[in-house]
């Protein structure tokens, strides 16, 4: 079904011909992927076909880094014809090349700053390919002001910051016409991305929550692509996540890429949980990597704050006049003690909370009255709104009150600087202070923390300060809603809104001694020195291709519609089952076993009546009726159901409870199949389950005759899936001398006696074959869920075993495009059921009765 929030998909996807002018480019040859012009990539790939094989003609690994903004200044030149450009070395962008290997080429695809007039575009856009290897993304400014202004900034951006829209003033509510902008706008991202792409050797790493559509129209053209996505902003908990209307569209977004980065584990936490709860996943820790298993794709998920420039800090540390601005600042609060806040003008960065703990500190400690200086730098705001101002005109309030009550001619307890301050002077005050204080109520990371302490390091090489004012010592007060918290361990975290603990921790900070502030100080360069942007773009790049190394060794088939569309990894040799090659093999055989799972195989999983209908016990008597063939139904449901269920089928053979009670026929009593009778171990397991269903609301308990089943479908989903984990941990503990086995499947926890299993049920048939002389030629087991994996794994190796005759053709087939050890799929229950229909035909059997194979053989053994 397609997205109702992406139907006119044809439209869309990368379809907006007025992108693209026509121009040449001098250098694309080597980057095309598809002959022909960029238009005609729009095309939509046939279901279930990679558009990735063209051939490389790449030397070398290149990456392509997409943002929403080019790491490029953009000045008209004099008099207004043409442009200047040159690189912005203060982007994030432009400063990651640092941990990439020499040898690898980067491109840039991203927007620019300034408006480009149209008849200007392929000039600019061939100049910054050539001499800065950036391709701009152009978008009108009706576009932009929808897509950037009005979605990103004020649907997704406060969303991310736990904002909900309760009245226009925090976003407003969402709107269907920006969200197709937001898509127009990333589909023209991804037709420049194309324009340059080699997909087999490329790696392309795209940056934030403007993109975050990207990756599935990317994904949708080549299936082997090797993708990142980094999210710079927090993410926000699933409870807040949830009220979007296109949540699921963002989850799968990102979920194309192979890595998903993060600043923290929060945020990861976060968007693992709204994983589980809206798409049903589950994450694996394995040796150290967290992994999302997603269509048979590995999905990685990291987590790395990212770092500090430091050779940009470094050659700042060295500017002649940055030591004049230092004196120069010092002699206007001498001999007072600098506390520093350095933040941009907005609603979330807490700058008021900061001054209203500052007035607390002086109300709480006297002696600091005099003494202390609260110096604020307050970057001009980059956004605009009531709420924004009416915040600003506080800030000021409480400064003017502070310095009414404390201050005096020679003493400003609060100097607000809210002016752009350059670069130089920022080191400067960083240089100076004596404490960073940090009050975000909610920041992606904040870097300020990491930049003070490398300017009070001072320049690397030269000799430390002896005089206690020397810049090898620092403090810092951190929020602990911001990500840079968790690595800075030597700082003291406090709770912005609870003004009178940051009061107290702004006291602490400057009242430590030298000694501890150096060891803190000590501590925390050696991490941000360490763990710098190279560092964290490095380790991006490294871990990205550890999860993309097995590309090649995966056929990818594409699924889905819309903003739906996933890639499937599977075996090179999975395929749709063919009913003609099934029936052909069918006819010339001379014996046949046939094995078929229940749920979800006959009788779809979602149905309320799981009774076969009567179309399903018509088809099944057809094919026992022929004796060529053995008939059983393998199910993990008890006897008693299977058995009511179908007594019609006479001779029917049936395998209940995963094949701990067999009968070959109706009229044929129940056999054990498994050595163990000492149930006692269900006193022992039974309890435990209890336990946990008094504790886990919508859980239940089914008692089976030789199994016990713990569900959790109705639960809520993490918390089930927790306490699944917990009780699979408890139950293998008391049980663990115990002749059973504890498995976990899909909403389950399942207890049953060892060597049951789905499996041994296709051994014991097709050896009850061998036995009476009648070999199996023909085998189709047919099944949905994880026990059936057990079954196809055993029906591929029994030609090794000799359970079967020379050349039989084996068909395992599992319903559902997903990740089997089967060979083959089929769609749903009634594709296997129309495939069952076929057969009977082919054995011209609806209207006649004959012994079947499965009697015949019981009756033989039993003589």
């Amino acid at each position: 079904m397609t997205s109702r929030s992406y139907t006119n998909l044809q439209d869309l996807t990368l379809g907006d011909s007025t992108a693209q002018s026509g121009s040449k480019w001098k250098q694309m040859s080597r980057a095309m992927t598809v002959p022909g012009t960029p238009s005609k990539l729009d095309d939509e790939d046939p279901p279930g076909r990679s558009s990735s094989n063209a051939t490389s003609t790449a030397t070398h690994d290149r990456i392509i880094i997409v943002a929403n903004e080019l790491p490029v200044r953009a000045n008209r030149r004099t008099g207004g014809c043409g442009w200047n450009f040159s690189w912005d070395k203060d982007s994030l962008l432009f400063q990651l090349k640092d941990g990439f290997p020499e040898d690898m080429e980067v491109f840039y695809v991203g927007s620019l700053h300034v408006n480009v007039d149209c008849h200007e575009e392929d000039g600019v856009a061939q100049s910054l390919l050539e001499h800065f290897k950036c391709i701009p993304t152009f978008l009108r400014r009706g576009l932009l002001q929808e897509f950037y202004r009005r979605f990103c900034k004020q649907q997704l951006w406060p969303l991310f910051h736990y904002m909900l829209p309760f009245s226009p003033d925090h976003g407003g509510l969402f709107d269907r016409a920006l969200w197709n902008s937001y898509i127009l706008a990333n589909q023209k991202f991804a037709r420049k991305v194309i324009e340059v792409l080699n997909p087999e050797d490329d790696y392309v790493w795209i940056h934030d929550y403007h993109l975050m559509v990207l990756p599935t129209l990317l994904r949708r053209k080549f299936h082997r692509l090797r993708m990142g996505f980094f999210l710079h902003s927090p993410f926000p908990s699933s409870e807040i996540y949830r009220t979007f209307p296109v949540r699921e569209e963002l989850l799968k977004g990102l979920l194309n890429c192979d890595l998903i980065g993060f600043h923290t584990f929060d945020y990861a936490r976060h968007f693992l949980s709204c994983c589980g709860r809206m798409l049903g996943l589950e994450y694996q820790s394995k040796r150290g990597y967290l992994g999302l298993d997603f269509f048979g794709r590995t999905v990685g998920i990291k987590i790395t704050p990212i770092g500090v420039h430091m050779g940009q800090l470094q050659s700042v540390l060295q500017l002649p006049n940055r030591d004049w601005m230092v004196d120069d600042h010092r002699r206007q609060v001498e001999g007072k003690t600098v506390l520093l806040g350095v933040d941009d003008m907005d609603i979330f960065k807490g700058i008021n909370l900061k001054v209203l703990a500052f007035e607390k500190m002086l109300q709480l400690y006297p002696k600091w009255q005099g003494r202390a200086v609260l110096i604020q730098v307050a970057n001009p705001s980059r956004g605009t709104g009531r709420d924004l101002d009416l915040m600003e005109g506080e800030i000021r309030e409480i400064c003017w009150r502070i310095n009414e009550e404390f201050g005096n001619d020679e003493y400003e307890p609060v100097v607000l600087v809210d002016r752009p301050v350059p670069i130089v002077e920022k080191i400067a005050f960083y240089t100076m202070a004596e404490c960073v204080v940090v009050t975000a109520v909610r920041d992606g990371m904040n870097l300020t923390p990491y930049e003070y302490i490398v300017c009070r390091q001072g320049i690397a090489g030269s000799e430390p300060g002896l005089d206690a004012d020397g810049p090898r010592k620092s403090m810092l007060v951190v929020s602990e809603f911001i990500g840079c918290s968790p690595s800075l361990s030597g700082a003291i975290r406090v709770n912005p809104w609870d003004i009178e603990s940051t009061a107290h921790a702004m006291n602490e900070a400057i009242s430590l001694p030298d000694a501890e502030k150096r060891l803190r100080h000590e501590k925390h360069y050696r991490y941000v020195s360490t763990h710098d942007m190279a560092y964290w773009s490095r380790s991006f790049l490294q871990d990205m291709e550890r999860f993309c190394k097995d590309h090649s060794e995966k056929s990818y088939w594409g699924i889905g519609f819309g903003l739906g569309f996933r890639v499937m990894g599977v075996d090179p040799n999975f395929k749709k089952l063919n009913v003609r090659d099934v029936a052909s093999a069918y006819k010339v055989a001379k014996n046949r076993a046939i094995l078929l799972d229940y749920d979800g195989t006959l009788v779809p999983q979602t149905s309320f009546n799981m009774t076969p209908s009567a179309e399903v016990i018509r088809i099944i008597n057809s094919l026992c009726a022929d004796k060529k063939n053995v008939v059983f139904i393998v199910s993990g449901r008890g006897r008693d159901s299977l058995g009511n269920w179908f007594s019609p089928c006479e001779r029917l053979g049936i395998a209940a409870e995963h094949g701990y009670f067999m009968r070959w026929t109706r009229d044929q009593e129940w056999e054990i199949c498994c050595q163990i009778s000492d149930f006692r171990w269900m006193q022992i397991a039974e309890p435990v389950m209890k336990l946990y269903t008094e504790s886990t609301d919508g859980s239940s308990i089914e008692a089976k005759e030789s199994a016990l089943v713990w569900r959790h479908r109705y639960a809520d989903p993490g918390f089930g899936s927790a306490q699944a984990k917990e009780m699979l941990d408890h139950l293998e503990s008391v049980l663990a001398n115990e002749p059973v086995s504890v498995k976990r499947g899909e909403f389950i926890v399942e207890v049953k006696a060892q060597g049951v299993s789905k499996g041994s049920v296709a051994e014991k048939v097709l050896l009850s074959m061998v036995e009476n002389g009648r070999p199996a030629d023909f085998v189709l087991c047919v099944g949905d869920d994880r026990s059936d994996e057990d079954m196809f794994e055993d029906v591929a190796g029994v030609m090794t075993k000799n359970l079967v005759a020379p050349g039989t053709s084996l068909f395992a087939c599992t319903v559902g495009q997903k990740p089997s050890k089967a060979k083959y799929y089929l769609d749903d229950t009634v594709e296997v059921l129309g495939m069952l229909a076929e057969l009977a035909r082919v054995s011209g059997s609806w209207r006649t009765e004959q012994p079947s194979a499965s009697a015949e053989m019981r009756d033989d053994t039993s003589h």
